[in-house]
């Protein structure tokens, strides 16, 4: 398969119109927190020839296809292997101080999806590893294995919104005294057998068990918890973010900061509010904008995507 035939981008020439008034300027940078495969990003570096652009993938297997994939736009294209909290010390390394607009689409890749062996679906059988990183050293294996009914149950509560976490926590918990849950069929099975048939009806009961799992292995939330803030503080006056989230925890999330920071802090009563109580950012769409049908049409990933963007106003520090 070629690798530019893998994934169609999902809301580019939305992302595309939102960000582009920030890359207009002289000495503009783009930095993309999830860089992928590098589709977002070869069309804004075709689009945008002037810009300097950062791509930030803690998956090797994605940053070795993307580098291939932008290796034509030579010195203009930085690629970094790192999780995308670590922004800021990866600007620091590169000598950025500000960034002109950032690029998060969030959640498991077409790549990581696509490769069976990744073990983040719940559809094809594979090892229990679902790493983003193969060079971290929590897997779903290792959380099947050592983490406890409690924790269990919490993992798929907090990060699958999962109903029946309890007593699926119960049956892993017991299985697993008979064997060890080494491969994703495994899995499916326990779920399959505790879960009551009119459940079953209304989907496949494993995908918010392995989207928990995945999250966990992965510490998705809390990194992104400490990206979009970081992202803010680093985001020149006039710079722009745009955030794809997949499903309601991380949109919660990006909604949150958003909301926060592009709120008046000042105290109610005050009869003038002073240039410190500002909101720092200006929201650039209203809610969680869908994609069209269009677009879904085209790309069916694209139509879980809560889309959310903003502008900063003026500086905090």
């Amino acid at each position: 398969m070629n690798d530019n035939d893998i994934h169609i981008p999902v809301n580019l020439e939305r992302s595309i119109e939102l960000l582009g008034p920030a890359l207009q300027r002289d000495g503009a940078v783009l930095v993309d927190g999830t860089l992928g495969m590098g589709g977002h990003a070869e069309a804004f570096l075709t689009r945008f020839p002037d810009i300097t652009f950062v791509g930030i993938d803690r998956d090797t297997d994605a940053l070795a296809i993307a580098g291939k994939r932008l290796a034509p736009f030579g010195d203009r294209v930085h690629l970094v292997h790192s999780v995308y909290d670590e922004i800021p010390a990866a600007l620091k390394t590169l000598g950025i101080d500000e960034v002109s607009a950032y690029l998060f689409d969030l959640g498991v890749s077409s790549l990581q999806l696509d490769e069976v062996d990744r073990g983040f679906s719940y559809s094809k059988d594979a090892p229990l590893d679902m790493r983003m990183d193969a060079t971290s050293p929590l897997t779903a294996e290792k959380i099947l294995a050592e983490y406890s009914e409690f924790e269990l149950r919490r993992i798929f509560y907090d990060y699958g919104e999962e109903k029946l976490a309890p007593r699926y926590a119960s049956k892993i918990v017991q299985r697993r005294e008979i064997e060890p849950f080494v491969r994703s069929s495994q899995l499916v099975e326990v779920i399959i057998a505790a879960t009551p048939a009119a459940v079953q009806r209304a989907g496949h009961p494993a995908k918010r068990v392995f989207q928990a799992l995945r999250i966990e292995v992965n510490q998705e939330l809390s990194v992104l918890e400490r990206a979009i803030p970081a992202a803010i503080d680093t985001l020149e006056v006039g710079g722009r973010i745009v955030v794809l989230s997949y499903q309601s925890l991380e949109d919660r999330i990006v909604k949150r900061v958003l909301a926060a920071r592009s709120a008046s802090t000042a105290p109610a009563g005050l009869p003038v509010e002073l240039p410190e109580h500002r909101p720092e950012l200006k929201l650039l769409v209203r809610g969680a904008e869908l994609a069209s049908d269009a677009e879904k049409a085209v790309n069916p990933r694209a139509t879980p995507v809560r889309l959310r963007a903003a502008e900063r106003l003026r500086r905090t520090k």
